[in-house]
Parts: structure tokens; sequence; C-alpha cells
């Protein structure tokens, strides 16, 4: 196998709030070099972080997302969702929810409720999944994906093991459903472990360390970093230099233009303005 060389390490992102309840440090965004990134828009990181208890939810109000997806992966504390498609959900540790936006969805966010009482330990990744032009006005939908039903694999010969949210790996295939092929899979390496971690061609590739110590072919990051890898190559060199839990990431790349503002990201400055105008007369739904 021919190993994907080192593009980048994202390091340092200072951390801002998103709403009341999700303290976030944007490691990459479509702000800055989406063709980089494509078919990724946006990686938060919240997290980790303590909260105390509470009688007030945290979290962030209702609000509108149009043109692509967002994945919600909870390591740490509890989640409550609601949106304009009559979708409601809670997911806690090792559940995950995707929400295909699409011509648009209205949604809040919130600590659960038990949360919110007990307080504790909050570690979240919130991930914007681009849709190509043809999909990008089509039927929202909704998969919440329990922690019970994401198969594990063993990986570094049982050193470490590697958890199939979406896509596909050594035969085994996460529960996700993608419209255009993506790799979504947690990672955890035991120190000393070392994997040669195949990767598809042609696919932009990222591996978020969020915490632990692991070289990335010859250099080392820490968390919680980030490391950009050249489509070309159909694998990586990992190796744990202490207990490591990452995220890695691959998607087919879409090539076409990324026009954002916001909550939503088209293919030109018309179709935001008229997303906008959708949101403002109530044509993405409401919140009962």
């Amino acid at each position: 196998m021919a190993a994907k060389k080192l593009l980048n390490i994202i390091r340092n992102v200072p951390s801002h709030w998103v709403g009341d309840g999700f303290p976030v440090r944007s490691m990459i965004s479509y702000n800055h070099q989406p063709e980089v990134s494509d078919p990724f828009l946006l990686l938060d990181y919240a997290g980790p972080a303590q909260f105390p208890p509470a009688k007030k939810r945290r979290g962030v109000e209702v609000h509108p997302h149009r043109g692509f997806e967002t994945v919600t992966i909870v390591y740490q504390g509890e989640l409550s969702h609601r949106d304009s498609g009559g979708h409601a959900g809670h997911i806690g540790p090792g559940d995950v929810q995707w929400m295909t936006a699409a011509s648009g969805v209205v949604h809040e966010e919130f600590h659960s409720d038990r949360f919110t009482k007990l307080g504790g330990a909050f570690e979240v990744v919130q991930l914007w999944v681009n849709l190509p032009t043809r999909e990008k006005m089509s039927v929202p939908r909704y998969q919440e994906l329990q922690a019970a039903n994401i198969p594990t694999v063993e990986v570094a010969e049982g050193t470490g093991s590697l958890r199939v949210i979406a896509g596909e790996y050594a035969g085994t295939r996460g529960p996700a459903r993608t419209v255009t092929p993506v790799n979504v899979w947690d990672l955890k390496l035991s120190v000393g472990s070392k994997l040669e971690l195949p990767l598809p061609t042609g696919h932009t590739a990222m591996i978020v360390v969020q915490k632990g110590r692991l070289m990335v072919n010859d250099e080392t990051l820490v968390g919680v970093q980030l490391a950009q890898l050249e489509r070309e190559g159909d694998s990586v060199m990992l190796q744990a230099e202490l207990n490591v839990q990452a995220l890695v990431l691959t998607g087919e790349p879409l090539n076409e233009p990324v026009v954002g503002h916001g909550p939503f990201v088209m293919n030109t400055r018309e179709e935001i303005t008229q997303a906008i105008r959708d949101y403002q007369a109530g044509k993405m739904g409401t919140l009962g």
C-alpha cells in the first residue's frame, strides 16, 4: 500500500461558545479552504468540559439548516433534539444523530433533562457533510444510530478497535445511510500499537486525535489536533505513543462550488438569498 502524505496539521484552535451548551473548537470550516476538506464543511469539537447541575437546559435554540447533513457523535453527556420534520431524539454516549437537512429543517439541540439535572462530563463532535447539487433540495431525513447497533472491528492485532459509524472497514458496514461515499470511524489504540490503516484512494481523509498521543506517518499529534492527508495513496501509518482515541473521516470530494452563509451551504449566492427568504417565510417548517 502507498501511504497518503500528511498535508497539514491543525493545532491550537481557540474555543468559542455555540449557544450556552457547547464550548467548541472549529477544527475545519467551509469559510477556510473548503476545497481541501471537501465534502466536509465543518467539524466542531465540543469539550471535554464539565457542567455543574442546573435547572435550565443549556444548548442552542431553534435554528435552520439547508444544503448539507449534520452528524453529531456523543462521547460523554446526553443531548436532546427536536426538528420541524417531526423527529425528536435523545442520544447518549456512543450514540450518533445523522440529520440530512437537504431542502431545509428547523431544529433545536439541548442537553437532556437528566444531564441538566445531574451535570457531568460533556464531549461531542458535530460534523457537517456537504450534499451534491442534485440532493441539496431533496426531502430531509433523520437517522438516530444507537451505540448498540454500531459494529466494532478489532485492529492492530487486537490492541485496538475501530467502530464503523458510516462506510465500510474490512468488510464490516456501518449503519448510517450516506448520500455520497463517506467513512466515519471511531478508532482506539493502546499505547505501543502500530497500524497501517487502509483508506480509499482519491478520498479526502482526516484524523482527529481526541485523546492521547498518535504518530501519523512521521508526525506526532496530541489531543485535540487534526491531521489532513493528501488524496493520493491508500493507507496511513499510525503508532500510538500513549493510549489514543481518534476520529477518522474520509469522503469522496464533490468538486462543486461551496457558498455558505451561517447555517446554509449552497452552490451560489442566489441560492443562499433564497434560503434566507424561505426560512423567513416559514417554508422550512416550524417547531410547535
